[in-house]
């Protein structure tokens, strides 16, 4: 076993970014006004407005001239068509210059097609063809067109206007909490007040580090699907920026998709995670989008600043931790003390628990960088699982484990010690999903002195290791209950107790027949049972007569063990370590 304590510590980070940051919503710096009220100004010019419900939520941002739409042909969307009567009848082809013209900007997806003064004729076939290609259509007096297109225009100054102060605002807001030391709950409590309903910062893998919003909007928040049932948002499935304009059917308002919005926390080529933002009474809009980016780049400002401060804090508290493990903290009055300036409680009863990814790191196929990251994910969620349940329990990444100094209660007996840390466990795996590896750990016996640190610590690295090897990746072992296999676990070379195995347990060794494993299990119960044969019988469900049988193949494989007390005592030891994995 390496005594990895005496590594270097893990300064907090996080995963790289797993692809590209997901662009600025919208196509421009701010959004439009609604098609809706662009109606209501056509239908206050005498005008008509010829258009599916649905599509009057679009928004608008700008309003072309039907040339210049038609000669610039690309993408048009969030912009009104202008034309007059003039400019639709010079267009070629008189049978069919309206139908293929609605279809151009059809397929270009204009906002709507405004028309002033067309004549019966025209205005027919053209409701005709803007109907068949679901193209809005706002029809007006010819004296109109110019008033109704300065008052658009207007309207949407005004409202792009209000949306830059509104931003500024958040930014003066946002930035502000930064500069006076504020949290990212306090940031997240100003984004609802911009915003209404609930927000929270999660890390990269979905747990929630930050909320804020009242309990109806939280509760109601954490019961949408894109939460698992262990509290993680599902980050891997979220959609991030804008939501679709369009609703997801007739009289639906959205859907519960719309009444939330996610954009990543990004610093550099880092990805911290995801700032999300809830509203049940509203559908999020792309300017509420916008916003949610401004304050993104502000809690990427801030947990950047509490990583350079966490990480100098996480120096001094590693060498401490680290120097305590092995017995260099000094007397145990100076480490109390010691520990007590860097706000951990050591004065107490607590178990020592070691906790180690079963991944294999020096033989992965992820670069150095990766696996930093992914081992500073790790400690990180170790950090905040304790954090909740014991604030002032020691908790410490290093570059191949994280320790923890969980305090419990005096007396308590292994039971509830392993119930206590099997919750934290709970917590630390979640569901999977996230980009989660599995992780394996180990707990110490219940020590009451800090100057038994150093043995609990051994006993929690034997606990991990061996358990692992016991029964698997995804391992919780107490010392404990180790057993015999503490001291096999002692044996340096592997390769010695593969040779005791083949030499004590022969043909017994290998599963090259299906018929050795089953001897193996006969032999096996057989010496638990301290060769009763009536007793094993019963358990495997034979015949007298048939173990008796099996008992004397055995002999004549193995030799006489139910009569030498030192052969059983070998092939007990032998089994014991072929159950053992990695061996």
């Amino acid at each position: 076993m390496v005594n990895v304590a005496n590594d270097q510590a893990v300064i907090d980070g996080d995963l790289p970014s797993p692809g590209p940051a997901a662009a600025p919503s919208g196509d421009g710096d701010v959004s439009g006004i609604s098609l809706r009220l662009i109606a209501g100004l056509a239908i206050t010019e005498h005008g008509s407005v010829h258009a599916d419900p649905e599509r009057l939520g679009t928004s608008v941002d700008s309003a072309t001239p039907l040339r210049t739409a038609l000669r610039d042909t690309g993408d048009l969307r969030h912009q009104l068509v202008l034309a007059d009567a003039s400019t639709i009848e010079e267009q070629p082809g008189a049978a069919h210059r309206i139908a293929s013209l609605v279809h151009v900007l059809a397929d270009a997806r204009a906002a709507g097609l405004v028309v002033a003064g067309l004549d019966a004729p025209d205005a027919d076939a053209l409701r005709i063809a803007a109907t068949d290609a679901g193209l809005p259509l706002l029809e007006l007096p010819a004296d109109r067109l110019g008033r109704f297109t300065t008052e658009v225009l207007g309207a949407i100054l005004e409202h792009q206007t209000a949306t830059l102060r509104r931003l500024e605002d958040a930014d003066r807001a946002l930035v502000q909490i930064v500069l006076s030391g504020g949290s990212l709950d306090d940031l997240c409590e100003q984004v609802v007040g911009f915003l209404d309903g609930a927000a929270m910062v999660t890390t990269t893998d979905g747990r929630v580090i930050a909320r804020a919003g009242t309990p109806g909007e939280l509760e109601w928040a954490e019961s949408l699907d894109c939460f698992d049932r262990t509290g993680r948002l599902v980050t891997e499935n979220e959609r991030l920026g804008a939501r679709p304009d369009v609703p997801d059917g007739p009289g639906d308002p959205g859907g519960p998709d719309a009444h939330r919005a996610a954009v990543r926390i990004v610093a550099g080529h880092l990805d911290h995670g995801v700032l999300i933002a809830f509203c049940r009474n509203r559908v999020l809009t792309a300017d509420d989008v916008r916003l949610l980016e401004r304050a993104a780049t502000v809690a990427a400002l801030a947990i950047t600043k509490d990583q350079a401060v966490a990480a100098v804090e996480s120096k001094y508290r590693a060498e401490f931790l680290r120097d305590a493990l092995a017995g260099r903290a000094g007397s145990p009055v100076d480490a109390i003390a010691h520990a007590t300036s860097l706000g951990w409680d050591i004065d107490r009863p607590m178990v020592v628990v070691v906790a180690e990814t079963d991944e294999d790191d020096d033989r992965s196929t992820r670069d150095a960088e990766e696996v930093r990251f992914l081992q500073q994910r790790f400690a990180r969620a170790w950090t905040h699982a304790v954090a909740v349940r014991d604030p002032r329990a020691p908790v410490m990444g290093f570059s191949r484990e994280v320790v923890a100094l969980v305090g419990v209660a005096s007396g308590a007996e292994t039971d509830r010690v392993m119930r206590a840390v099997g919750d934290l466990v709970r917590v630390v795996r979640g569901d999977g999903g996230g980009g989660r590896r599995s992780f394996s750990a180990g707990v110490s016996r219940t020590i009451s002195s800090v100057a038994d640190l150093p043995q609990a610590y051994e006993e929690a690295l034997s606990a991990v290791t061996v358990g692992r090897q016991m029964h698997g990746d995804g391992a919780l072992t107490h010392v404990d209950g180790l057993g015999i296999y503490r001291l096999l676990a002692l044996v340096p070379d592997s390769g010695d107790l593969r040779r005791f195995v083949n030499e004590s347990l022969g043909p017994l060794a290998t599963d090259d027949s299906p018929e050795h494993a089953d001897l193996r299990r006969t032999l096996s119960i057989l010496i638990d049972t301290n060769m009763n044969v009536a007793e094993t019988a019963r358990l495997l469900f034979f015949h007298y007569n048939t173990l008796r049988y099996r008992i004397a193949k055995l002999e004549k494989m193995l030799g006489p063990f139910t009569s030498d007390p030192e052969l059983r005592l070998t092939l007990a030891l032998a089994l014991k370590v072929h159950q053992m994995r990695g061996i």
